[in-house]
Parts: structure tokens; sequence; C-alpha cells
């Protein structure tokens, strides 16, 4: 369990500015959710959840339901049934990223290396939505990430990713609190190496 001393300073406007940042990181992959399930309004309905609480509104059960709605609109968009599609994949990461947009209003102000995932998640499950709509298929988990270069997070015939833009936008409010948790933990595959990249550009 943790204890007093496991906890670290997070303030009220610092939790805004963080769901403001995963918003944003994660309206740049709603497009690819939608050209798939256009009809479904699940991410889109969890980014503007987070946008509203970002701008002042109360972080109610509404919000956290938006949350697990993105979360089944990804498991929806991976069924088997389409999985072996890009589209698809690079859907179900889209959606992924909303539901952490609006799961990032809840970082719970404990030096978890876990925490950081709720603070770059959206940003990482973003950028792996544009990896896999390009073509970049599992295959490449294990290429290396290097945030700076122009396509980091993206594969380099789809220009500047937002792994990179992400790094370029984050605001002080992100490095901040990032300062305060340890690094990210190891593991989650392709979409873990991008939170660790991320991470350590945005600590440096």
């Amino acid at each position: 369990m943790p204890t007093e001393s496991d906890k670290i300073e997070l303030s009220e406007h610092e939790l805004r500015e963080i769901a403001g940042y995963a918003a944003r990181c994660a309206r740049r992959t709603l497009p690819l959710f939608e050209q798939s399930l256009p009809a479904d309004p699940r991410p889109r309905e969890a980014v503007e959840a987070a946008e509203a609480f970002a701008g002042g509104g109360r972080r109610t059960g509404a919000l956290r339901q938006s949350a697990w709605a993105a979360y089944r609109a990804a498991q929806d968009a991976a069924t088997p049934a389409s999985a072996a599609s890009p589209a698809s994949s690079a859907a179900a990461d889209a959606a992924r990223a909303a539901s952490h947009a609006a799961a990032a209003a809840y970082l719970h102000p404990l030096a978890d290396a876990h925490q950081v995932k709720h603070v770059l998640g959206a940003a990482a499950h973003a950028a792996r939505a544009e990896e896999l709509a390009v073509g970049d298929s599992a295959a490449g988990d294990a290429r290396p990430v290097t945030v700076g270069h122009p396509a980091a997070g993206r594969s380099p015939a789809a220009g500047v990713g937002t792994l990179e833009w992400a790094c370029q936008h984050a605001p002080p409010a992100v490095a901040a609190v990032l300062g305060r948790l340890p690094a990210a933990p190891p593991g989650g595959g392709r979409v873990g190496e991008l939170i660790r990249a991320l991470d350590a550009a945005l600590r440096a």
C-alpha cells in the first residue's frame, strides 16, 4: 500500500494541463478511428470530455465513463475479424489514445513509474496509430526510437509524427510532474518504447 512518503505534489492546474496535453495528442489521430468506424462517437467524446476538464470542467463520473467507452471502442476496432487490417489496428490505437486522454484526469499523486503512462499514454498510442496507418506492422517493434528525429513515432514517409509533436508542445506542467515520478517502466511493447522515448526526451 502507498504511504505518505510515496506521494508527490500535483496541483489541480497541473492535472488540467496534463489532460489538455493528452487530449491534443489524441485529437491528432481521431480521423484514423473515424475513417474506420465513422458511426462510433466514443473516442471523440472521450477527447472532448478531457478537453472540457482541461478547460475548467469538473472531474465527474461521466469523464471516467468516457475513458472506458473509448477503451471499449478500441476493443471493438481490434476484433478478430478485422485485426489483420492495418487500418483497424491504427483505429484501435487511436481509440486507446482517446481513452488515455480522458483517463489523464485521474493521474494519481504517487511516486509510481506506472503513473508515467497516465501522462504520456495518449501521445504514445497516437504515435503508434500513425505508425500503423502508414503500414508499420508489429514487426517494427524492435526499431529504436529517437525523439528529435523528424519522423519519431512515425514511419519516415509520413513526416513529422505525434511523438515529436508531443515533445515540442508539452506544457511546463508535463515535464514538471514527470520530474517527480520515476522513469517510465520497462515492457509494454512498441507503445512502451514510445512512452520511454518521450519520457526521456521530456526529462532531458
